[in-house]
């Protein structure tokens, strides 16, 4: 059962923002597809790629830690039941969103993709929007002065040097 949940919400949330809406900008805007061989393309395009991975890894790195201590998925609707401060969250509050806006930057520049680089952004720019004003005070709300003790030492968006430690 956990497993269908987790597939749903990846299924409605990162697959519209690294899947659809990509592929509707392709159609749409277009973006120089794999066969280009000049040298600076092919470059673009192994940097894109490796960039992709770095971020898949990361974001189903972030899913599996949601499920196994935190006993939820990424689902606004179902969020995790306990506090996750492990892994990656002990660099940096919101790696799975990073990993996600990778994959992004990764596309845009595997398909050397104007309207796929502005696509990142915006979603970088709505997701900054959405933590700031919903999801920390819904977090809060939820975890208190554990969570204030860690926003207070983690940064949103770029990572500590060093992991953060609760104790």
């Amino acid at each position: 059962m956990q497993l269908l949940r987790h597939l749903v919400s990846i299924l409605i949330l990162p697959t519209s923002a690294v899947v659809l809406m990509p592929l509707w900008l392709l159609h749409r805007f277009g973006g120089t597809w794999p066969g280009d061989r000049s040298m600076d393309a092919m470059l673009l395009q192994i940097a894109g790629a490796l960039l992709f991975a770095a971020g898949f890894v990361l974001f189903a790195w972030c899913v599996w830690l949601f499920g196994r201590v935190g006993e939820g998925t990424l689902a606004p609707w179902d969020p995790p039941r306990h506090f996750v401060a492990v892994g990656p969250y002990r660099y940096t509050r919101n790696p799975m969103i990073s990993g996600v806006a990778v994959m992004l930057i990764g596309e845009a520049l595997f398909f050397i993709s104007i309207p796929l680089a502005l696509w990142a952004l915006t979603f970088i720019a709505v997701n900054q929007l959405y933590f700031m004003l919903s999801e920390e005070p819904r977090l809060e709300r939820r975890y208190g002065a554990r969570y204030r003790a860690y926003k207070a030492a983690v940064p949103r968006w770029t990572p500590r040097r060093t992991p953060w430690d609760e104790r």
